[in-house]
């Protein structure tokens, strides 16, 4: 009787019956494993009797929850689902599947896209993926979108190489994030240039815009136009950057993620600021930020006797980005759409002769909740579909930051 079972979401779980349930104060559920998942009756109450079956939203208010003491009973049904009376003479039922998933850790945050693979130079080149029809093929574009949140970055290469592909693509997934640079941004050599991007400089190992209370999660750079001599594409993964700090330098690494700087944009018609470490983990449970972007760090914002050790762990953290051990360094080649987390994932560029031929990327940017959104949805229609995932050209390079 799957069928008569509402869950708390429109995610579809396959029927695990329950082998038996013990009530005391609390429920614990048990599968034929040997898993097993402790509910408070409140929860139950709140995912069960209390979920709108039109939105599979909540609809009590905490004030009005009933007193724990009013579940009277918790029972297996025959099918192997949860069957729960309350005080009231109201029955409700829970769906295994939802209760297994729950115990399972399903419901993290991070349980898609899975845990992080940490890269250095000995991935060679990003994760890449067929994007001739990417915008037509739903398998490819979560394989695509898999990979990225997995290393931080991946790779589209044969795409459609216009000016218009990134908007279309960057719908798929969800509201660009806009900033000083606009919605869908170009990214090219500029004589009255806005920005260090809009030239043909040298681009140290960054993120972008730091000077957000929060900077963006996901960027996306599409090559419409390349004929430049230079200007290759540098990648470095932030997490083996700090894991080899945390290791090799703990007072550097120390100063890093304790000693706070002013970051502040440029701009003649925009004025962001933010105070932060170079290295903010942020809250327990958030994602790593790293606040690396040289042109827009104002000032020290700490005692005068530790700017010293400020600067000195500065130049550390700014060795091990560049050294050739952790960075990858890729040209982007017309059609080439590369998507990369940054937060994450630094990145530079090398110098390139502006006057020599064009170089045009088409950028923007987009949250990391709307980009693991996306990427939730589109894997369980996967799943519940039954079909495989396309693989990357690179798909397990990498997996040790060795």
């Amino acid at each position: 009787m799957a069928e008569d079972v509402l869950t708390p979401d429109f995610a579809s779980y396959p029927w695990t019956p329950l082998e038996r349930v013990e009530f005391s104060r609390h429920v614990v559920v048990h599968w034929a494993d040997g898993s097993a998942l402790d509910c408070h009756p409140l929860w139950l109450f709140e995912n069960t009797v209390a979920v709108d079956p039109v939105t599979r939203e909540a609809t009590v208010d905490p004030g009005d929850l009933p007193p724990a003491e009013s579940l009277r009973a918790a029972e297996r049904r025959a099918d192997g689902a949860l069957v729960l009376t309350w005080a009231d003479g109201r029955e409700s039922v829970a769906h295994p599947g939802w209760l297994r998933s729950i115990a399972a850790g399903e419901h993290l945050p991070s349980f898609v896209p899975g845990p992080p693979v940490v890269w250095t130079a000995g991935l060679g080149e990003p994760p890449t993926f067929d994007g001739s029809h990417v915008l037509d093929d739903e398998a490819e574009f979560e394989a695509w979108l898999g990979a990225m949140c997995s290393f931080g970055l991946a790779r589209l290469r044969r795409t459609r190489a216009d000016r218009s592909l990134l908007e279309e693509l960057a719908r798929r997934i969800g509201p660009v994030r806009g900033s000083n640079f606009g919605g869908i941004f170009t990214v090219e050599a500029k004589l009255d240039a806005d920005s260090t991007a809009n030239t043909g400089l040298n681009l140290g190992q960054h993120t972008d815009l730091p000077t957000r209370e929060t900077p963006p999660g996901f960027q996306f750079l599409h090559c419409v136009e390349n004929t430049v001599a230079g200007g290759a594409s540098r990648m470095t993964d932030g997490l083996a950057v700090v894991a080899e700090l945390e290791a090799h330098h703990p007072a550097e690494y120390g100063a890093l993620t304790t000693l706070q700087w002013v970051f502040a944009n440029r701009a003649r018609d925009g004025d962001h600021r933010w105070i932060g470490p170079i290295i903010d983990h942020g809250a327990p449970s958030s994602p790593l930020t790293l606040r690396a972007f040289y042109p827009v760090r104002l000032a020290p914002h700490m005692p005068a006797e530790d700017v010293e050790r400020g600067y000195s762990a500065l130049r550390v953290f700014s060795r091990i980005a560049h050294d050739p051990r952790f960075m990858i360094r890729n040209r982007f080649e017309r059609g080439d759409l590369v998507g990369f987390d940054n937060r994450r994932v630094l990145h530079g560029r090398d110098e390139f002769d502006s006057g020599g031929g064009h170089r045009v990327l088409m950028g923007c940017y987009i949250d990391r909740d709307d980009v693991f959104s996306r990427l939730r949805v589109l894997r369980r229609r996967h799943e519940a579909s039954g079909s495989d995932h396309p693989t990357a050209d690179h798909p397990t390079r990498g997996e040790q930051a060795t």
